[in-house]
């Protein structure tokens, strides 16, 4: 029994000397920890915050399309086409062509740019290509659309048959 108390004495003493040893570490690890957890909310906090805002700068910018405010509507929309939001910035360009907002050629070719460097998905780059293929066919630019819809094909794109089909007519 005793050596089990001797024992645990000892244990006590080695973890009292390794924190005395180096208590500046394991304080700096403690505060770098709660430092990147705060720091994680913020960033956690300020995103939804930001959707939030992007989301209501959509609807707003409905609402002035349904009133027909188009140059209000325009503004908003081109405003969200360059926040970078993933989904309401997809949005925004689909309403901006059909509504033809936009009547620049190399404009909407640039938002559509922007948006394929910042989709991550490949589903969602693959049907972006698919219109900017179908918008530059509609504004006469043949040549390239087919380019697109071809690179469709080659790798082998969940809508390889639709841009297969779309390049014979």
């Amino acid at each position: 029994m005793e050596q089990i108390e001797t024992s645990h004495k000892e244990t006590k003493k080695k973890f009292i000397d390794i924190y005395n040893h180096n208590k500046v570490k394991i304080i700096s690890t403690f505060f770098v920890i709660i430092f990147a957890a705060v720091s994680l909310i913020i960033l956690k906090l300020n995103s939804e915050k930001k959707n939030t805002l992007i989301a209501e700068k959509y609807i707003k910018a409905s609402h002035h399309l349904a009133s027909s405010e188009t140059d209000k509507a325009k503004l908003l929309f081109e405003q969200i086409l360059t926040s970078g939001n993933k989904f309401y910035s997809i949005l925004s360009l689909n309403n901006v062509i059909e509504k033809n907002l936009i009547v620049d050629k190399d404009k909407v070719i640039n938002y559509f740019n922007i948006l394929e460097n910042n989709i991550t998905s490949q589903e969602q780059k693959d049907l972006l290509i698919l219109k900017k293929a179908l918008y530059l066919i509609q504004k006469q630019d043949f040549q390239e659309g087919k380019d697109l819809l071809n690179i469709l094909i080659q790798n082998n794109s969940n809508l390889k048959s639709l841009a297969q089909e779309i390049v014979k007519k």
